[in-house]
């Protein structure tokens, strides 16, 4: 039978990695009796951890919310994980938590044995923006907390968006993307689902009423969002004479494709077909426009364009 100490270490673990543990599981994973599970567990309410007893024919505890957030478990995987998530927080351009997220890291640091923090020391990431620049203010945690408090509650939001005016909103879900946080809602005077940048958003209080939630599109969130922003972007296919390793080294956001040694085939996206043909453009090499005709209307009048500037 293991110790003491190290019993209770472990039965702290298991009992914050599910929701309900029954006595004899818990028992049987820790390889003791039922009778030394009940002390133990009495021992962890002392020490101040808010166990709970389950009733029922086997019975079982749960590891209920405390007024306090107790000294927390995590495996060598575990802090690895959660330190490259801070990092990666506490780096991300933008991002309102990244105070928060960079002394949370220097915390959890702190409290890791010496072998785990030598492996972190060694690890640097960093999340560099795809676009400089390209969110416009960071958006803090209490306004993404408020949004997602909303949408659990089932409350009606109202903030004001930027320049257009005071909105009411049924939030759904809150969602990150390339960067930025977006609300996904139903908009009450436009009568359509919308998704709004977060960073835009100038809450108003209080909330509204509380509402039924009415299905989303397709049923998936990360799917709408995904589809929503794919629709609104123009997407082109071109053949390129150029090797696809040179087209490669240059576009991280499109698709190339090997056809020669010297020629390959790239399939990209941009905000409208006069941007796209630009970023093709900016290869140094001739080109066949495949699909669709809208990029080859868009790339003729880019080259009248350049053909008309003044000397």
């Amino acid at each position: 039978m293991p110790k003491t100490s190290a019993r209770l270490l472990a039965l702290l673990s298991l009992l914050q990695t599910r929701r309900d543990w029954p006595g004899l599981l818990l028992a049987e994973r820790l390889e003791v009796s039922l009778r030394t599970v009940r002390r133990d567990v009495d021992r962890l309410r002392e020490l101040g951890y808010p166990i709970v007893a389950l009733k029922g024919p086997d019975g079982g505890y749960r590891l209920g919310a405390g007024t306090e957030l107790p000294p927390l478990l995590f495996d060598d995987e575990q802090a690895v994980a959660l330190s490259i998530a801070l990092q990666v927080a506490a780096t991300t351009p933008g991002n309102g938590t990244a105070e928060a997220a960079a002394r949370a890291l220097h915390t959890v640091r702190q409290v890791m044995p010496a072998r785990l923090r030598h492996r972190i020391d060694t690890l640097h990431v960093t999340a560099a923006a795809p676009v400089p620049a390209a969110v416009e203010a960071p958006v803090g945690g209490d306004v993404l907390m408020a949004l997602s408090t909303a949408a659990h509650a089932r409350e009606v939001l109202r903030f004001d968006y930027t320049d257009r005016g005071t909105r009411r909103v049924e939030p759904h879900h809150v969602v990150t993307w390339a960067g930025r946080w977006y609300l996904v809602g139903w908009d009450l005077d436009r009568k359509d689902w919308r998704i709004f940048r977060a960073d835009r958003i100038t809450l108003r209080t209080p909330n509204g009423p509380r509402f039924t939630p009415r299905p989303l599109p397709g049923g998936d969130v990360a799917a709408y969002v995904t589809g929503t922003f794919h629709r609104n972007t123009c997407r082109g296919v071109v053949i390129l004479d150029l090797p696809a390793a040179t087209v490669a080294q240059y576009t991280r956001e499109g698709i190339v494709e090997e056809l020669a040694p010297n020629q390959c085939r790239l399939t990209l996206e941009s905000w409208s077909w006069m941007s796209l043909a630009a970023s093709i453009a900016r290869f140094d090499a001739d080109l066949q426009v495949i699909d669709p005709p809208e990029l080859r209307a868009a790339c003729t009048r880019l080259a009248h364009r350049f053909l008309n500037v003044t000397p």
